[in-house]
């Protein structure tokens, strides 16, 4: 009896000091909890919840944490709608949407492009890459094997049959995993608004390019002397778009006699 006695007795200690540890964390894990401002998670669910990290942070939820924090601008996110970039700034008091943008790929090669050797390995662009710089023998070509288009979440990027991406701009959200992942740097970011794009990312002139693309752009200047608004300009033998400027004209898509300078 006195053993069951003293072994009740134990367990009561036990117990007692058990309840006591545990009122003590649930008072430290109040007293020291880290408050998570309520407007976070009003603006994680405001976000497009792609988690591509196109914003540089690894999801939505560190990207919302941040914009709060004001770590973050909200220009920072392409894939959320300016609708509801216009309600986060509400809720944060004051923020830049930026311009809502579209990804374009700046070469119109593919199969106008010639190729330096006929590639046999996995494909797609990045190891086809490590061979030689890739197939084509334009240094900046569009290698056509569908890295972009197999790393867009949303579609928005094809191949078609002349052998160069082209992204739908309906259904792209300029998110920006497209552009990280091409290996020869040609995808960018113009305004959604643009009615017209550069499709050649190649500097070279007149002869040097015509030896290796059909479609490359040669240098001529004459898109930029025909432009009304004089919204183009020739940057290191390329012209380069004022879209501030351009109104849509298509002057300089009529004019360019290479057919690089495409209607977006």
């Amino acid at each position: 009896m006195d053993n069951f006695i003293q072994v009740l007795l134990a367990g009561g200690i036990m117990l007692a000091i058990a309840l006591v540890f545990g009122i003590i964390l649930v008072i430290c894990s109040n007293v020291f909890a880290i408050k998570k401002d309520e407007r976070t998670e009003k603006v994680e669910n405001l976000l497009a919840k792609s988690n591509c990290g196109g914003c540089g942070k690894a999801g939505c939820a560190q990207f919302a944490e941040a914009l709060v924090k004001g770590e973050a601008k909200l220009s920072d996110c392409r894939a959320t709608s300016k609708e509801n970039k216009e309600k986060i700034a509400e809720i944060l008091g004051g923020g830049e949407i930026g311009e809502e943008t579209v990804a374009v790929v700046h070469c119109c090669g593919g199969n106008a492009c010639y190729n330096k050797y006929e590639y046999q390995g996995y494909g797609n662009c990045a190891s086809c890459e490590l061979i030689a710089g890739g197939i084509k023998a334009c240094p900046v070509g569009c290698i056509g094997k569908k890295t972009c288009a197999d790393v867009c979440a949303y579609g928005a990027i094809d191949v078609g049959d002349n052998g160069y991406s082209v992204v739908n701009k309906e259904k792209c959200v300029s998110c920006g995993v497209c552009i990280s992942n091409c290996p020869k740097g040609i995808i960018e970011r113009i305004p959604k608004s643009a009615k017209v794009y550069i499709a050649c990312s190649n500097h070279g002139k007149g002869k040097d390019v015509m030896e290796l693309c059909k479609n490359g752009c040669i240098a001529c200047g004459i898109c930029a002397k025909n432009c009304p608004e004089g919204a183009i300009t020739m940057v290191n033998d390329l012209p380069k778009i004022d879209y501030t400027k351009c109104t849509g004209c298509m002057t300089c898509v009529a004019k360019c006699p290479r057919h690089c300078i495409k209607e977006h």
